[in-house]
């Protein structure tokens, strides 16, 4: 750990844990909805799976087409999104308090998100993160995504890091499964995207946070793997 308490480097998901992109999602499909002349769905059905993806996204939007006819609207669903991303997407509250303090720290942060590399890249200057985020890392950017811990590992290494010395932050259970493979310690993001069933207690994670603000003091962050 460093002299402050924080760990050297921390690594986060994207889509609910920095960022609360439900929002431009939930634009994004009724958009599409609306010009097939078909009613509008609400943010609560949509929410739980935004950590999941377009694919399952696409699916809550359309539930009675087929799989084949869903997948094929996901290259339009990323193409509208794109169209407006960041238009009504917003940091979860407490996320701009921790990273500063992080920052205050010098610990060094970066992203490794699932999200295709070329949107994540469209986020990061509308928030301010140019030179702040250190390293980032989309679903598309490696030959491996997460739950696999190649993209992890490969952020690590581009920070000048052992990866054992980083903690990885997310909201979902592919995150921590990532994380464990890498050999990082975790933290189980709560306040992100979940599905009824999911269970994060189960997930294997070191520690679970509540709410981002929490992570604002030392003591709540895991200890690294190595020190």
């Amino acid at each position: 750990m460093s002299e402050s308490g924080f760990p050297p480097a921390v690594l986060f998901d994207l889509d609910g844990t920095l960022l609360d992109s439900a929002p431009d999602m939930l634009a994004t499909a009724n958009a599409m909805l609306a010009e097939r002349e078909r009613a509008p769905i609400t943010l609560d059905a949509l929410r739980p799976v935004v950590s999941k993806g377009s694919r399952a996204m696409v699916s809550v939007a359309f539930p009675e087409l087929g799989q084949d006819a869903r997948d094929a609207l996901v290259p339009e669903f990323l193409a509208r999104y794109e169209g407006l991303i960041g238009q009504h997407a917003v940091l979860f509250d407490g996320i701009a308090g921790m990273l500063d303090a992080l920052d205050a720290a010098g610990c060094a942060w970066g992203i490794v998100t699932n999200k295709p590399e070329y949107l994540a890249r469209l986020i990061v200057p509308q928030l301010g993160w140019q030179q702040r985020c250190k390293v980032l890392i989309g679903g598309d950017t490696l030959a491996q995504r997460k739950p696999h811990p190649l993209p992890l590992l490969a952020a690590a290494e581009r920070m000048g890091i052992a990866p054992g010395t980083c903690i990885y932050v997310g909201d979902d259970e592919r995150d921590i499964v990532a994380a464990n493979a890498a050999g990082m310690a975790s933290v189980a993001a709560l306040w992100g995207y979940r599905l009824d069933a999911d269970d994060p207690m189960a997930w294997g994670a070191d520690t679970l946070i509540a709410r981002p603000e929490h992570l604002q003091h030392a003591k709540a962050w895991p200890l690294p793997r190595t020190l």
